[in-house]
């Protein structure tokens, strides 16, 4: 069986676990990284905020720091931000193995991604890019990314692991082989959100207590940066259209969007609506744990959204925009949750009475239940049809 080496920028809190799980189940499997920043700790951009996550990243499986000779050396700078040419001349001396790699967007990437197969080693990519989204793109860079990609590119991959249904469209619209797509889907660890849900269970009306929730408020969960992409403005204004007394926002993340969102909530008196800074992932729980109904309301950009796989471990109805790579996915309308046309504030509005007043889901078939399928797993077993 040929090891697994996955290539990623920087450990990431959703991968790490996955690695591990891996190990664990007899899949031999090792990480190379290209920045240690999200170990160390420090400034993220996005959430405007200092970020070192709390579970570890870095237990469980062999891992590799690569020197970075980046002139403007990190992964939040682009495509010339990582370039660790050490893995380059890893892939000439070490045995045949399987190299998964997370993208193009850095040089150290695309330069494995171009040369890894002429050196016998098995190439996977595993990209985000939801077909959906990828319509809507125009210009002369998109026109030139499509030729690099099918004419470069692609016909250096072995396998293309999808992460969903508009990730595999996004492949076959480049006319990719069914053969050569596989489902390995976008996860997070449900062994360890199920067993907190379960923990958290007892204890439900004591921590809404502490907020000043009552028994009978509904509460509806927002878990993300507050950035444009993820629109959390758009939900602050359908909450204002709901305007139900007894309905409470938590607002869980941080961004530079928080001085207009406070100013939204100052103008309409809005004195159940929380804006609760970054919250690390040992607490995110406590949070998906108390509420009613998670919403994402992201555009262009949010090719999955994991936030909603964790909040549908604790068995929670959607409310998704359309645009959200995995709302096709995870959104069973009617039953689990709905859509609603991104930016559409009215119908934002309509879909969350709906659900928490008029509770019109059939729930044939539980977010749990769903979510079971997009586990580490899955991605196991169907890995199997690359190591074997």
């Amino acid at each position: 069986m040929k090891e697994i080496i996955f290539i990623n920028s920087h450990p990431i809190q959703y991968f790490a676990p996955l690695y591990k799980y891996l190990n664990e189940h007899g899949v031999k499997t090792k990480a190379w990284y290209g920045s240690d920043e999200s170990i160390k700790g420090g400034m993220d951009k996005q959430f405007g905020a200092e970020v070192k996550w709390d579970i570890p990243l870095l237990q469980g499986y062999e891992y590799e720091f690569f020197k970075n000779y980046s002139w403007k050396p990190s992964h939040f700078n682009g495509f010339f931000g990582l370039i660790s040419l050490g893995m380059i001349k890893r892939l000439f001396s070490m045995p045949k193995s399987v190299i998964i790699v997370h993208g193009w967007h850095y040089f150290s990437h695309l330069i494995v991604l171009l040369t890894g197969s002429a050196l016998g080693h098995t190439i996977c990519l595993r990209c985000e890019m939801p077909q959906n989204q990828e319509m809507l793109k125009t210009g002369w860079k998109q026109s030139l990314k499509k030729l690099g990609l099918k004419y470069l590119l692609f016909p250096r991959i072995n396998y293309f692991l999808n992460i969903g249904t508009q990730n595999r469209l996004f492949y076959k619209s480049y006319g990719i082989d069914d053969k050569k797509i596989i489902f390995c889907p976008y996860s997070v660890d449900n062994d360890r959100f199920g067993a907190e849900r379960a923990s958290y269970a007892p204890k439900l009306q004591e921590i809404r207590t502490s907020m000043g929730i009552a028994e009978i408020d509904k509460v509806i969960l927002y878990s993300g940066k507050y950035i444009t992409k993820k629109r959390p403005l758009d939900l602050l204004k359908a909450y204002i259209k709901l305007n139900k007394p007894n309905c409470w926002l938590l607002m869980v993340g941080e961004g530079e969007l928080r001085a207009d969102m406070e100013v939204l909530i100052k103008e309409h008196g809005l004195n159940k609506v929380i804006l609760t800074g970054f919250i690390n992932q040992s607490k995110i729980s406590e949070f998906y744990a108390i509420s009613d109904v998670f919403v994402m309301c992201s555009t262009i950009g949010e090719t999955w959204g994991l936030s909603i796989n964790e909040a549908m471990n604790f068995d929670l109805p959607l409310v998704v925009s359309d645009q959200t790579g995995s709302a096709g996915d995870l959104v069973k309308e009617g039953v689990n949750g709905y859509t609603f046309e991104t930016a559409n504030v009215d119908e934002l509005a309509v879909k969350l009475n709906k659900l928490l007043y008029q509770q019109q889901l059939s729930w044939s078939i539980t977010s749990q239940q769903i979510v079971n399928e997009y586990s580490y797993a899955t991605i196991a077993r169907n890995m199997a049809q690359i190591t074997g």
